[in-house]
């Protein structure tokens, strides 16, 4: 399914996406080292639910996935990249963390990720493959407008992270979203400009960049949720909700 929200619904959604970064703001300021995953969960209840809002991931229970998910934020720590399961892990300094959070509020939702650092140490490898996801999901919405087509923006997303000399994994990456967390168009991390579906204005996106230092190969937890890189490099993770304008692309997660 592919939706297109009419003005009032872009209205409502951009009040789950300053929701959605505003918890994620939060979040990123209140972890230290220390901070357990579980606390992290806890937190993000709270604040789900003093918003009136719900979480997309609670009853979330793909095929992919052993779910229900059971948890209200994904927490992935260093070779962790997708789908991180909260469990009893305390933060260490030096520690990469991403954290991706879908909230739906008034009948639409909204999904972002950050990653980061923990504590006062910064990797310098670490560091770039931060930098390497945000860069291409600026070049993604950059990409993106109306008449545009997915292929542009997938095209977008593996320039800067090929160019980085990453490589590249293709199973997961952006979808739409709207009155439910994962719509039709899927947005690979690469492809072909001049492809796919051609993007409208009320179109919302999530936009995903991901990457993993060595590897393009996933392994799952026992868990069976969290994935990671199969040679256990680290990984990071960035992502936003935008919604296609009549001349570009709103992003709605600003964090």
């Amino acid at each position: 399914m592919i939706e297109i929200l009419t003005p009032a619904e872009v209205d409502r959604a951009r009040v789950t996406g300053a929701l959605v970064g505003s918890i994620l703001s939060t979040l990123r300021e209140r972890v230290t080292v220390g901070t357990n995953l579980l606390e992290i969960d806890a937190w993000t209840k709270q604040m789900i639910a003093d918003a009136g809002a719900e979480s997309c991931y609670v009853d979330y229970a793909p095929s992919f996935g052993r779910g229900p998910f059971g948890h209200y934020i994904c927490t992935s720590v260093n070779d962790g990249v997708l789908h991180g399961l909260p469990h009893d892990y305390a933060l260490a300094d030096g520690d990469l963390l991403s954290l991706d959070l879908a909230v739906s509020k008034a009948g639409l939702a909204a999904d972002s990720a950050i990653s980061f650092i923990v504590g006062d140490s910064r990797p310098t490898r670490s560091v770039a493959l931060i930098e390497t996801t945000e860069r291409a999901l600026a070049a993604a919405i950059a990409a993106a407008g109306p008449g545009q087509r997915i292929g542009d923006l997938e095209h977008a997303i593996g320039t800067v992270l090929s160019g980085a000399g990453y490589p590249i994994n293709l199973e997961f990456g952006g979808h739409g979203i709207g009155s439910t967390m994962h719509q039709d168009p899927h947005v690979s991390n690469s492809g072909r400009p001049g492809r796919g579906f051609t993007l409208r204005p009320g179109l919302m996106l999530a936009l995903e960049p991901w990457v993993m230092e060595d590897t393009d190969r996933l392994v799952t937890d026992a868990d069976g949720w969290t994935l990671r890189s199969a040679t256990g490099c680290r990984t990071a993770h960035s992502e936003h909700t935008i919604v296609i304008t009549d001349d570009g692309a709103e992003v709605l997660t600003r964090v």
